[in-house]
C-alpha cells in the first residue's frame, strides 16, 4: 500500500470510503475538498478545487510537507443536459472539475514520485463515460480520464509510477441520488438504473474503495493503464472487450 494517499473529494460518499479503507490498512490520508467531515481518519485540508489558484497553493504546501506515493482523483461533477439544451457554461465547469483538477493534482505530487521512482494514481471514471443520456458533458469528461490515464501510463511506465482507472456503476453515492433518485421520477429512474445493472442493485461507496485500494497497492506494480469497471455488470454489454 502508498504510505501517503492524497484523496480529492473526500468528504463523502466514495472518497470519504476509500479514506476509511485506507487508513485501516495503515495509510497516511490526506484529504481535499470544501467541506472536513465529522471524524475524518487523517489529515483533512478544506479546499474549493474549484479554484484553480487556491488549489494551486493548497497542493504546493503538501507537496513540500509530505512524500505523497499515491493520489486518488475522486472529485467529480455531474450536470444533466439533452443536446440541445447544454449550457456551455455547465459543460466548461463539468470538464474543468473532472480533467483540468486530475491534472493539476496530479502534477503537484509527480516530481516527488519521479524522485522516489514509485508511486500510485488512481483516477475515477464512471459507466456514464460508455454513453447514458442527458450526460454529454459528463461522459466526455469521464471519457477523457480513461485516455488520459493511458498517456499517463505509458509515459511513466519505467519510472516505477502506475496510473490506473476505477470506473462505478450506480453507487448509491449523495451526488447519484441527488442527479437521479430525487422529485417526481425518482422511482422510475431507479428502476431504470437497476434495468441494466445484472445484479439488480446499486453498488456502495465501499465496494468502490476496495477496488480504488487494489490500484494502490504496491502488490499492484504490473498493473498500469486499466480500467475496472466495479459495476455489477453494467458494463458488460457496452463495454468493448
Amino acid at each position: 500500500m502508498a504510505e501517503t494517499v492524497v484523496i480529492t473529494g473526500a468528504s463523502k460518499g466514495i472518497g470519504l470510503a476509500t479514506a476509511e479503507r485506507l487508513a485501516a490498512q495503515g495509510a497516511q490520508v490526506i484529504g481535499l475538498a470544501r467541506s472536513e467531515p465529522r471524524g475524518f481518519p487523517g489529515v483533512f485540508v478544506p479546499v474549493d478545487l474549484g479554484d484553480e489558484g487556491a488549489s494551486a497553493a493548497v497542493l504546493a504546501d503538501l507537496a513540500g510537507r509530505h512524500a505523497v506515493e499515491g493520489v486518488v482523483n475522486n472529485l467529480g461533477l455531474n450536470i444533466l443536459e439533452p443536446l440541445g439544451n447544454i449550457d456551455l457554461d455547465h459543460f466548461r465547469r463539468v470538464v474543468d472539475l473532472n480533467l483540468r483538477t486530475t491534472i493539476q493534482v496530479t502534477q503537484a505530487f509527480l516530481p516527488g514520485m519521479r524522485a522516489r521512482r514509485y508511486g500510485r494514481i488512481v483516477n475515477l471514471s464512471s459507466r456514464g463515460a460508455l454513453g447514458r443520456e442527458k450526460r454529454s458533458s459528463y461522459g466526455a469528461a469521464k471519457a477523457g480520464i480513461i485516455g488520459m490515464t493511458r498517456t499517463w501510463a505509458l509515459e511513466l511506465a519505467t519510472q516505477g509510477i502506475t496510473a490506473n482507472v476505477v470506473s462505478p456503476g450506480p453507487t448509491a453515492t449523495e451526488m447519484f441520488v441527488r442527479n437521479n433518485l430525487t422529485g417526481e421520477a425518482a422511482e422510475k429512474n431507479r428502476q431504470r438504473f437497476l434495468a441494466d445493472v445484472p445484479m439488480g442493485r446499486f453498488g456502495e461507496p465501499e465496494e468502490i474503495a476496495h477496488a480504488i485500494a487494489f490500484f494502490l497497492s504496491r502488490e499492484a506494480s504490473f498493473v498500469t493503464g486499466q480500467v475496472l469497471h466495479v459495476c455489477g455488470g453494467s458494463s458488460v454489454g457496452p463495454a468493448p472487450l
